[in-house]
């Protein structure tokens, strides 16, 4: 049986070589790259939701040269810290690079592993699929976080890197004493990009670290500074950021000046517990 289940009734899926299926016949394609859409067209929010084609491929061309090896070494540490064995969900998982990191670094440890990957990019999907090929183990899905297609308390660990937010599913989805491992930027990340780009930079936000329903254990502050020697690095990096869509003609002429840059790659891995007494949200 699958990890998924049905988004239509809710019922287990079962994966077969072409399609999921459910008890109740609905249908669900495997794509040629390896993942399946559960995502219904009522929870979609674009035609094509999520991070496109040209996010999609700078994030893998950034991330796969190592500048963010720390954040991934030290997400795959705290996951397997607090793994025994059962089910990890990545919660908006992208293109998949630090998924592979925290599944191989798991597997490490226990072969009682199985892996479920949600994104809402077509495309994040199809280049996260792609390093789990073939492996029965590791299923991709198109599906939204604020309609995760799991059932109740199937998760022994939740990650969450990045990507929106939603307690609700997240405590519904989550078994009791579940954790839930979370990475945000930290308050100088890229602050040094910021400078060369902007006229009066900002450094980011600290968030309250309470959530509702949720034991906060710890936080992993850990910090790199990057040094990149080519503009085509500089870019892919600014374009897998907020900050792109956010920024006007001015700040992205300054960008694409830019031969090189030292920055800030500065993190924080939060570490949460779900309490024995929360029932869903």
């Amino acid at each position: 049986m699958s990890g998924f289940i049905c988004p239509v009734c809710r019922l287990p899926l079962e994966r077969g070589e072409h399609s999921y299926k459910c008890e109740k016949e609905h249908s669900f394609d495997i794509s040629a790259k390896g993942y399946v859409n559960l995502l219904l067209s009522k929870d979609m929010n674009a035609k094509l939701p999520g991070d496109n084609k040209m996010m999609v491929r700078a994030r893998t061309d950034f991330l796969s040269k190592g500048y963010y090896s720390h954040l991934a070494k030290e997400m795959s540490r705290a996951v397997r810290e607090n793994f025994s064995g059962g089910l990890i969900l990545d919660a908006g998982c992208g293109e998949g690079y630090y998924t592979e990191e925290i599944y191989r670094c798991v597997r490490e440890k226990t072969d009682n592993v199985k892996l479920c990957a949600v994104d809402i990019s077509k495309f994040a999907c199809a280049s996260a699929a792609k390093r789990f090929k073939g492996d029965e183990n590791a299923e991709t899905a198109a599906a939204s976080v604020f309609h995760i297609p799991m059932a109740d308390e199937s998760a022994d660990v939740l990650v969450t890197m990045f990507a929106p937010f939603c307690r609700e599913e997240y405590l519904r989805v989550l078994k009791k004493g579940g954790s839930l491992i979370m990475a945000i930027p930290g308050e100088n990340h890229l602050f040094s990009l910021k400078e060369a780009v902007y006229d009066e930079p900002y450094k980011n936000e600290t968030a309250d670290y309470d959530i509702e329903g949720f034991e906060f254990i710890e936080s992993r502050k850990i910090t790199r500074r990057i040094y990149i020697d080519n503009n085509e690095d500089i870019k892919s990096l600014f374009s897998m950021t907020p900050y792109y869509y956010k920024t006007g003609v001015e700040g992205h002429r300054r960008v694409d000046a830019l031969e090189s840059l030292e920055t800030e790659a500065e993190f924080e891995v939060l570490i949460y517990r779900k309490g024995n007494d929360t029932n869903g949200a």
